[in-house]
C-alpha cells in the first residue's frame, strides 16, 4: 500500500511510525519535517499528505502533529478524505469500521511507540462495516463534500 505520512515535527515517533510502515510492507511518501526541504507546518504537510489521498495517489495517509488535532483538521477540508484522530486501538478500529477512514491522526505527544503498533495493528485490521446505516452515514459525508471546492 502506498502511504502519505507527514509530521511538522521530526520527532521520535514520526521517525518509529515512518520505519514501521516501511517494516510492514508499505510504501511511504513523506512530508513535512519528514521529508527536507517541505513546509514543515502542520497545516501544509497534513493537507498535502491528505492531498494524495483525494487524488488517489496514496492508498492512505497518516498525519502528525503535537496534539493530532490540527494535522486531523487540515487533512478533513480535503474533499474526500475522512480523517480520524486516534488515541488508541479501540478508536482506529472504529474510524476504519464505522467511518469508512482514509487517514489516521496522531498525537507526537500522547503516542507511545507500543501504542503506536497497537494502534497500526487496528487501522489495518479494520474494514469498512457493510451494515446499510454505517454506509448511509459515509456516504452522507461524501455528499457533504460535493459541496466544497478542491483547494
Amino acid at each position: 500500500m502506498r502511504i502519505s505520512v507527514s509530521s511538522d515535527m521530526d520527532e521520535p515517533v514520526a521517525r518509529a511510525l515512518v520505519a514501521e510502515l516501511r517494516r510492514r510492507g508499505h510504501e511511504v511518501l513523506p512530508h513535512g519535517a519528514l521529508s527536507p526541504g517541505d513546509d514543515p507546518q502542520w497545516a501544509a504537510c497534513s493537507s498535502a499528505a491528505a492531498q494524495e489521498v483525494a487524488a488517489g495517489t496514496a492508498d492512505q495517509a497518516v498525519v502528525c502533529c503535537w496534539t493530532g488535532t490540527g494535522a486531523s483538521i487540515a487533512a478533513n477540508k480535503i474533499p474526500g478524505v475522512r480523517a480520524a484522530l486516534c488515541t488508541d486501538a479501540y478508536t482506529a478500529d472504529g474510524a476504519r469500521r464505522w467511518n469508512d477512514a482514509n487517514v489516521l491522526a496522531l498525537s507526537l505527544r500522547l503516542t507511545s511507540e507500543p501504542l503506536l503498533g497497537e494502534i497500526l495493528d487496528a487501522w489495518f485490521a479494520g474494514e469498512p462495516s457493510e451494515d446499510p446505516e454505517d454506509r448511509q452515514n459515509v456516504e452522507r459525508v461524501e455528499r457533504l463534500d460535493l459541496g466544497r471546492a478542491t483547494p
